[in-house]
């Protein structure tokens, strides 16, 4: 039966794989929308494929391996395709080169929260994680057609691609939602959760991207907060965690 456990997340794996493909087919035949519909579906199912397989014991590297193509077609490529058919398509050569730089951001990211899934990703995660880059973009898109009928501020738009995928490759720290809610952090996350699924369930449209561009905005205050408070060279994540590790181990040995 065990050999079987890794069915189950598969197939939510396969369905965000499906998902991001539908993306790009609707982004070519000009139904934008729809496209950052089913990017946004493949989220939920890339969401419930992580749960369901540590819930089922079904965990695997082969899973891992899986879920981050799913990733790339889903989170990286698709993204890439639909803001190129709404926007980067009037740019010439720099539309093209946009949007590489962008897929090129979101493998390097897939690949380096695979390097550190067991060690400093299950704390919090280096890097804007490749879904939120991807949503940020599509709500937007999605937001921009609810408020004016069509996408506004579109140098903005650009630049927000660029920025996006500097975030993805960069060392800012982002929280991660817990799957356990024992400590007072944690339980204040599952609040803040809880809050924000209803106001997105009743305007998903109006609220989805300020929600996204808070948490980003979110890591990137923090992460100038410890810039000033804790120094330049100590604010690198996986640095800075470490140097506190070994500071206390002294500490204790000298206790």
């Amino acid at each position: 039966m065990s050999r079987y456990r890794g069915i189950f997340p598969g197939t939510f794996t396969m369905g965000n794989v499906v998902c991001g493909f539908l993306a790009i087919l609707s982004a070519f035949e000009g139904h934008i929308t729809t496209a950052c519909w089913f990017i946004i579906l493949a989220g939920f199912l890339d969401v419930l494929d992580g749960k369901v397989a540590r819930l089922s014991g079904g965990s695997s590297q082969f899973g891992i391996e899986l879920d981050s193509l799913a990733d790339f077609l889903s989170f990286g490529v698709a993204p890439a395709v639909i803001v190129h058919a709404i926007r980067l398509n009037t740019l010439g050569r720099w539309g093209w080169i946009i949007a590489i730089v962008f897929i090129m951001a979101a493998s390097y990211r897939l690949a380096r929260f695979n390097v550190l899934a067991d060690t400093e990703e299950k704390k919090e995660f280096l890097g804007l994680p490749v879904p939120v880059a991807a949503f940020a973009l599509v709500t937007y898109i999605i937001f921009s057609y609810k408020v004016w009928g069509r996408l506004e501020h579109a140098e903005l738009f650009v630049s927000m691609i660029v920025v996006l995928a500097l975030l993805m490759v960069s060392q800012i720290e982002y929280e991660i939602f817990p799957d356990r809610f024992e400590s007072r952090q944690s339980r204040i996350k599952l609040l803040i959760l809880l809050a924000i699924i209803p106001a997105v369930i009743f305007k998903p449209r109006l609220l989805l991207f300020p929600i996204v561009s808070l948490y980003i905005l979110y890591g990137i205050v923090r992460e100038l907060y410890r810039l000033f408070h804790v120094g330049v060279g100590k604010v690198t994540g996986r640095g800075y965690r470490r140097r506190r590790t070994d500071k206390d181990i002294i500490d204790e040995s000298e206790q």
